[in-house]
Formats: C-alpha cells, sequence, structure tokens
C-alpha cells in the first residue's frame, strides 16, 4: 500500500512560485514512477512533470523551463518548483505514485485510480 500527501499549494500573481511538496511511502514497486498531475475547472486532469524509477523525467511542454520535478535521495519526498507562472496554470495539483508512467497516465485519463495511488490535490491559483 502507498500514501500519497501533497502540500504546499496557494495563491500567487503571474511571474511569481511555488514549491509543491509530496511525501510518498509504502511499497516500492507501486512507487517507481511519480508524478505530477493538475486539473483545471471543466479541464481533464494532465500530468504536468513525471519521473520514472530510472530517474528519467517528462514534461508538458506549457511547463518546460518553467517547472522542476525533483525527489531527495530516499525518493520519499517529491517536489515540483514551479516558477514564471501564469493564470493558465492555475488548478488543483495531484501528486500520484505507480508502479508505470502508463498507469499514471491511464488513471488520469480514466479519472479513476487504478494502479496508482492519487493524493487529495492542492490548489494553485494564479491571478494576473
Amino acid at each position: 500500500q502507498v500514501h500519497v500527501t501533497e502540500s504546499g499549494g496557494g495563491s500567487v500573481q503571474t511571474g511569481g512560485s511555488l514549491r509543491l511538496s509530496c511525501t510518498i511511502s509504502g511499497d516500492t514497486y507501486f512507487r517507481a514512477s511519480m508524478g505530477w498531475f493538475r486539473q483545471s475547472a471543466g479541464q481533464e486532469r494532465e500530468a504536468v512533470a513525471t519521473v520514472d524509477s530510472d530517474d528519467s523525467v517528462k514534461y508538458a511542454d506549457s511547463v518546460k523551463g518553467r517547472f522542476t520535478i525533483s525527489q531527495d535521495n530516499a525518493k520519499t519526498t517529491l517536489y515540483l518548483q514551479m516558477n514564471s507562472l501564469i493564470p493558465e496554470d492555475t488548478g488543483v495539483y495531484y501528486c500520484a505514485a505507480a508502479p508505470t508512467r502508463d498507469s499514471l497516465i491511464v488513471d488520469a485519463k480514466t479519472g479513476r485510480p487504478g494502479f496508482g495511488t492519487w493524493g487529495q490535490g492542492t490548489q494553485v491559483t494564479v491571478s494576473s
């Protein structure tokens, strides 16, 4: 069983920065891939940044160069540093863990946790 808890959301103005944190514990197999997803009002949940067990990272095109995903050495805390925030970044940000990145993507598309474990989400609001 895996447990996921996010923190660090808030409200900022355009151009501001926020750092999200996520503590992840449990069976290492079920948290081999971890990532940050977001869901804006009326939109599907989308992948923002993911990291796999080999430390390979993928970013959504919309956040490349502005967001950075990282983790501590023990791989029990996942971070998302968000810089140069814009109103389009507003949404609920979710941390998630699963055996594979594909599992995370499937969960996001179906809106139901399958092999993944998802946090409760943290709100990020960027005002113009």
